[in-house]
């Protein structure tokens, strides 16, 4: 093994892979080494844009982040974004290649194993080290022929493997065990140490079961690492923030679920502010005296629209805008406030056309080429609709097919680029905008929140930024008091 690459699998999906791999990449960054992330194919709806326009998945943007670089499509190649009817639309390099099932996209993978392999090659032609995330579970002994993101990509890149067991989930002796049987001999001697993960307890406890588990399969237990309360970014939709409310502040906000919720790491930041309490709803009588109520991304508008109305929500959500309430709907949710939505040629729906909920004098057409770019908005407020907020300049990036064409009672509150995307009601308390990242750096809740309580919050604005770097450097403490880091080294060196 070439001491290029360190590849952290996992007995299973959620054991805590990628937030281990942005632990390990902020200890090598503190080390003085030049490192990255990578991962051959991911799948989630949570995505990002990077500086060049392309798209990729939101795991290996908060490593690159960790790792300190700028994130690259050449760290995750592959991304896999569900759209709802067993299809996924399928992005390689950061632009979409269409839509597949789960049977074409299986027989498509062979052709996308060399050039993967090559991107990795040139990633890791860059760095003094790649740390490598896998995906699921290398055992998945059906899924062996056709694997482009554990195994094979160990051998491809000659990496050593970390698998990760999580004991939170019960039975994490029988996973390990059971997954190192099930590799191949040859994959069994990639396998250079087990980390056992999310443990709530005294480690003395365990030492017995660890010890009976290294005579088992022959590999030491490198650390124990304890349940992590780290705030980074989710990867997916396997996140806790959809069942327990976020933030202690006075201002009540409240997320509308919806079944293709993307992008939702849009309202984290939210959760830093004093003012903010963020909960997610999902059914009629929830939004309650909410403040502010948001519609957030979706990857199937239409579909997600149609869903509303089904479950009654959608009537809820008018007649709070309708008493006045502040509503705000980004990119899919900003969408569906318009008077109709339009897909003649099946972009996102099989629908061809819904009306929307009619809060915004606006049209929506889905066309089939995407648009992703980060960006920059510059609020229009002259007429103090937003006391404060004209001329604030908020950075984040656009990742969507709807194109809107507006009425005349439709306002603009935002610019992009001098065209305008974001519009609003004459009252201003329906607004809504394609721009991802409209709270990262705390200014525009601030001036939302004066709006509804009469005052900005009393605690200083933290940014997304400012916050995120405490956070690695805290996963990265735990990590390193965590595991034996020696030989973590030693591995990577192909000493071991």
């Amino acid at each position: 093994m070439r001491g290029k690459s360190l590849m952290i699998q996992g007995t299973a999906s959620s054991v805590g892979k990628s937030v281990l791999c942005a632990a390990f990449l902020r200890i090598f960054k503190q080390d003085g080494l030049r490192v990255a992330p990578f991962k051959a194919q991911n799948m989630a709806l949570n995505s990002f844009v990077t500086r060049d326009g392309r798209e990729m998945g939101r795991a290996q943007v908060t490593q690159a982040q960790a790792a300190g670089v700028e994130p690259d499509v050449s760290m995750n190649p592959v991304l896999l974004k569900p759209t709802g009817d067993r299809r996924s639309q399928v992005i390689v390099d950061g632009h979409v290649l269409g839509s597949m099932t789960a049977m074409e996209y299986h027989k498509y993978k062979p052709e996308l194993r060399q050039r993967i392999k090559a991107t990795y090659e040139r990633l890791e032609a860059q760095y003094d080290l790649i740390v490598i995330e896998g995906a699921g579970s290398p055992a998945e002994i059906n899924l062996r022929e056709g694997d482009i993101v554990n195994m094979s990509m160990a051998k491809a890149a000659d990496a050593p493997v970390l698998l990760v067991g999580d004991i939170d989930l019960g039975g994490v002796f029988a996973s390990l065990l059971g997954t190192v049987m099930l590799l191949t001999p040859e994959e069994r001697a990639r396998v250079k140490g087990v980390l056992i993960n999310k443990f709530r307890g005294d480690v003395k406890i365990l030492e017995p079961g660890l010890r009976m588990l290294e005579d088992k399969i022959g590999v030491p237990v490198l650390g124990v690492i304890p349940w992590m309360d780290v705030e980074l970014e989710d990867e997916d939709s396997v996140t806790r923030r959809f069942h327990e409310a976020q933030g202690k502040g006075d201002v009540d906000v409240a997320v509308i679920k919806l079944d293709h919720i993307s992008n939702f790491t849009d309202f984290q930041a939210l959760t830093l502010q004093s003012g903010a309490r963020v909960r997610y709803v999902t059914r009629p009588g929830e939004i309650g005296q909410a403040d502010i109520v948001i519609l957030p991304g979706t990857k199937n508008t239409i579909e997600d629209l149609l869903s509303l109305r089904r479950s009654g929500l959608d009537a809820d959500i008018v007649r709070y805008a309708r008493r006045g309430g502040l509503l705000l709907g980004v990119c899919g949710g900003y969408q569906m406030l318009g008077n109709r939505l339009k897909d003649p040629g099946h972009v996102e729906s099989r629908a061809p056309e819904a009306a929307g909920l009619g809060l915004l004098d606006m049209e929506i057409t889905f066309q089939g080429e995407k648009l992703t770019r980060q960006s920059r908005g510059r609020v229009l407020a002259k007429d103090d609709w937003l006391p404060g907020a004209d001329g604030l300049l908020i950075d984040g990036y656009e990742i969507h097919a709807g194109q809107c064409v507006f009425g005349p009672d439709a306002i603009p509150w935002l610019e992009i680029g001098g065209r305008v995307d974001g519009v609003r009601n004459s009252s201003g308390n329906v607004l809504g905008t394609h721009l991802h990242g409209l709270f990262d750096d705390g200014q525009f809740f601030s001036l939302l929140r004066a709006r509804l309580k009469g005052s900005a919050p009393k605690a200083p604005v933290q940014t997304m930024a400012q916050f995120r770097e405490k956070e690695f450097d805290r996963l990265a403490d735990i990590v390193r008091a965590s595991v034996d880091m020696e030989q973590v080294y030693k591995i990577v060196r192909g000493e071991v």
